[in-house]
This record gives C-alpha cells, sequence and structure tokens, in this order.
C-alpha cells in the first residue's frame, strides 16, 4: 500500500480548506440540516481560518496520501491552541479526516500513530479529543486504539446544539 505522509505548509491552505468541506459534509451531512451544514462549513473552514490555524505554532496539520491522492489530513494542537482548556501534559486530536472512498485502509491508524509520535516527542501525558456522540465509527476507533469517555462538552453546528464526547488516552 503506497501511503506517505506530508506536513501541511501555508501554502497549502486551499487544499486543506478542499478536503476539510468534502471530509466533512460526507461524514456528516445526512445527519444534519443544510442551512446548519453551509453555517458551519463557512465558520469552520473559510479560508482565513484555515490560514489562521496553519500559521498557529502549537497547531500541527498532515496530510496523508494515498496511491499519490490527498486522502485525508491530522490536525494536533497543543498548549493554548486546544479547544478545550487542558493542561499542556495534553495532546489534542482535533481532527482526523479521511475521505470516505478512502477509508478502510489504515489512513486514520497511520494519522493516529503520528499524533501519538508527536506527543511522545513533546512528552506529553495524554491524547485527548472530541467526537460526536452520533458517529459511532469513530468512537469504536479510538475506543479500539485506547481512548475512554471522561466528558463531554457543547459543539454547535451551525444554530443546533450537540454533544461531543470527550475521549483521552493516557500514555
Amino acid at each position: 500500500m503506497k501511503i506517505n505522509l506530508i506536513r501541511c505548509a501555508q501554502e497549502d491552505s486551499q487544499i486543506l480548506q478542499e478536503i476539510s468541506y468534502e471530509t466533512f459534509k460526507e461524514t456528516f451531512e445526512d445527519q444534519n440540516s443544510p442551512e446548519n451544514m453551509k453555517a458551519y462549513l463557512e465558520e469552520a473552514f473559510n479560508i482565513e481560518q484555515v490560514e489562521n490555524e496553519l500559521a498557529n505554532p502549537s497547531s500541527h496539520f498532515f496530510f496523508v496520501s494515498f496511491y499519490d491522492e490527498v486522502a485525508g489530513y491530522v490536525k494536533v494542537n497543543t498548549g493554548d491552541a486546544q479547544s478545550e482548556e487542558m493542561d499542556h501534559d495534553s495532546l489534542e486530536i482535533e481532527r482526523i479526516y479521511i475521505k470516505k472512498k478512502c477509508q478502510k485502509h489504515g489512513l486514520g491508524q497511520y494519522l493516529f500513530n503520528k499524533a501519538m509520535d508527536i506527543a511522545l516527542e513533546q512528552n506529553k501525558k495524554k491524547i485527548w479529543l472530541g467526537v460526536w456522540e452520533k458517529n459511532e465509527n469513530a468512537i469504536s476507533f479510538y475506543k479500539k486504539l485506547g481512548f475512554v469517555q471522561t466528558g463531554e462538552h457543547s459543539f454547535f453546528m451551525g444554530d443546533e446544539e450537540q454533544t461531543d464526547l470527550i475521549m483521552v488516552k493516557r500514555l
């Protein structure tokens, strides 16, 4: 299997935006209203937002390519870039997004391994993430990796409040 990992740079903002739109829509479009989906995509993945996230030194993005096609990416955060207030011994996996047609080929595991490498290099004590309570595939994946639910927080999809489960893996 031909898998490559590529660190995202500022000049990758357009590709990152496109794959964010595509993967988010594929995963969540059927369970959310078109209005809320549109509002969320425009807020979370507008080009200015993507460029600001790429410029943050406490956030790291890596594309995964599968047979020379960008198939997805991982975004990890440390310090103040984390989406919840956590201690400095924590690393957040904010996103593991894989195109639907590229799923079930080990790419999520590959991206998780990169996040784990970063956490270990930085001497982090835990990795955490938020996952939508209705995203059963992702919850199952994270449980297999040793994550346990420790809490929950609100996530807004447009004007609809949803619940994300907070899951943690101790290192």
